[in-house]
């Protein structure tokens, strides 16, 4: 059963630079089989301003996702049917849903299967149990980077690696590759500066808005999946250069 969107509580929660405005008729989908896990999130959402949906499976989501094109979908790993890993798997695989934002809430705690959501094409993961207000805070970081669209047309290129900031468009070698959301923001932040050493903290401070304790493997496994696409040999990059110790680097020309 999907739950369809409520009105919006009548007040947005400020975002931590005191911008009270509304979200721009944004919709999340939530995707829990905990139904009061739902409620609390969807009750915050919408005081935040967004407009949400609910599914309490994974077919749910799938068939939700295709019909209204939410433009985030919050995801439960262990759901009936299909699990997070599935429906991210499907998500990313679909043309017509790839672009989706996907932050995954999971109470598993192993690594590897954080990784493994990364590597499938999560933009993000949130562990049980949450402060809702950092979901919040996730969401809003994650959205506003899809907004930046107003910004003037520009092309960036190193080598044979080409990023058309306005078409949100990555070709090497004139050839097209897919990234998700965030591997577009990073690869994109990597290029704007070339040559530039950035910390892991600084690195996903600007390219996703904010950053956590904890973040260095969900970035090492964002830029493991950028280097297995823009890469000829992601095991001796050309490009994405680790700096031993700082973090990384796009190399100046692509040599």
């Amino acid at each position: 059963m999907i739950a369809q969107p409520h009105s919006s509580a009548g007040f947005a929660v400020p975002d931590e630079d005191g911008d009270n405005s509304y979200p721009m008729n944004e919709r999340i989908l939530v995707v829990d089989d905990d139904r009061e896990i739902t409620r609390l999130l969807r009750s915050y959402l919408e005081q935040a301003g967004y407009s949400v949906l609910v599914a309490n499976d994974g077919g749910t989501a799938l068939h939700a996702l295709r019909r209204d094109h939410p433009d985030l979908l919050l995801l439960d790993l262990m759901l009936p049917d299909k699990d997070g890993w599935t429906v991210t798997r499907t998500i990313r695989s679909d043309q017509q849903l790839a672009d989706t934002l996907i932050i995954m809430i999971t109470a598993r705690i192993e690594d590897t299967d954080k990784i493994l959501g990364l590597e499938l094409g999560a933009d993000d993961y949130i562990t049980k149990p949450f402060n809702p207000r950092e979901v919040i805070a996730r969401v809003r970081a994650l959205l506003r980077r899809t907004r930046k669209g107003a910004a003037p047309a520009r092309t960036l290129s190193v080598g044979d690696l080409r990023l058309d900031a306005d078409r949100r468009q990555v070709t090497v070698a004139d050839e097209p590759v897919e990234l998700t959301p965030t591997e577009f923001s990073l690869l994109q932040t990597l290029m704007d500066s070339p040559g530039y050493v950035f910390t892991r903290s600084e690195l996903m401070e600007r390219a996703l808005g904010y950053s956590y304790d904890g973040m260095d493997r969900t970035l090492d496994s964002h830029v493991k999946n950028l280097r297995r696409k823009v890469e000829d040999d992601p095991r001796t990059p050309r490009y994405i250069q680790t700096v031993y110790g700082i973090g990384y680097r796009l190399t100046e020309n692509g040599q």
